[in-house]
């Protein structure tokens, strides 16, 4: 285990001297007052290099189909903004997608939106449960026992995972800013919603541009559903993220917007 000030990442199981993986998870801030533990799944585009890029070129690495473009940044500018704790990916989707259900056909896509990933082409049973010991396992295992301390303090816990979607999807321009998904915990994403559009010019899609289904989703319905927590997934709009200035933008958004949404419970 390494430790850097109040940014913790955790080795995985079983290191070799050559080990190449990423540390599963990093965690920003875990003693953090704020009621709202922050999660992103997407955050990284990392590969191992033993995969030699799953047979992609560095652009398509670089693309959303690898990682949610921007919503690491967010994710810890909102880490500081509300002095919340945040756990965070460290490699790509593409590899294993943290916010699937391990089951899933897109948990290891061997076709992503509209490119086909060698690398994940007829996986063996052995390398799929590599890669689940070695990232998926431990991401949620981590978050799992740090809400299971809140729960024992006492302490008041609403989810948020940030995300971010592509402007345009299969020729589709998408209109929405920003979405805000939620599955049992509907007073908390009305209340995200209603949050957010007290700046008219938004527009903010309730289950847009996606809906939480327990067959492809899984840190809304496991880690707050099932536990009772309220918890919302937030999607913005990649070309809002572009820059730093963008980042900064919808950073202080939320930061404004996730303490209204919670005073709403």
């Amino acid at each position: 285990m390494r430790t850097d000030g109040n940014r913790r990442a955790f080795a995985p199981a079983h290191p070799t001297a050559d080990d190449d993986w990423p540390e599963p998870i990093e965690i920003i801030n875990e003693a953090g007052a704020s009621p709202v533990v922050l999660l992103c799944e997407h955050a990284s585009n990392f590969i191992p290099p033993r995969y030699h890029g799953l047979g992609l070129a560095q652009d398509d690495l670089c693309r959303h189909i690898a990682w949610d473009i921007g919503a690491a940044a967010v994710t810890r500018a909102l880490s500081r903004a509300l002095d919340a704790p945040a756990f965070l990916a460290t490699a790509s989707r593409l590899l294993l997608d943290l916010n699937r259900p391990c089951e899933s056909p897109t948990a290891m896509p061997e076709r992503s939106e509209d490119t086909d990933v060698p690398g994940n082409r007829d996986l063996t049973t052995a390398e799929r449960a590599l890669r689940i010991e070695r990232l998926f396992t431990p991401f949620h295992d981590r978050i799992a026992a740090h809400l299971n301390a809140r729960r024992k303090a006492g302490r008041t816990t609403q989810i948020v995972t940030i995300h971010s979607f592509t402007p345009v999807f299969h020729g589709e321009a998408r209109p929405w800013h920003a979405g805000v998904l939620f599955g049992a915990a509907e007073t908390f994403g009305h209340a995200m919603i209603a949050a957010l559009c007290r700046d008219d010019s938004l527009i903010v899609g309730e289950n847009r541009p996606y809906d939480i289904d327990r067959a492809s989703d899984w840190s809304v319905p496991v880690h707050g559903d099932d536990r009772g927590l309220a918890a919302v997934l937030i999607e913005i709009r990649q070309d809002l993220l572009a820059d730093d200035a963008g980042v900064a933008e919808w950073a202080s958004r939320l930061a404004g917007a996730i303490p209204a949404a919670v005073s709403a419970l």
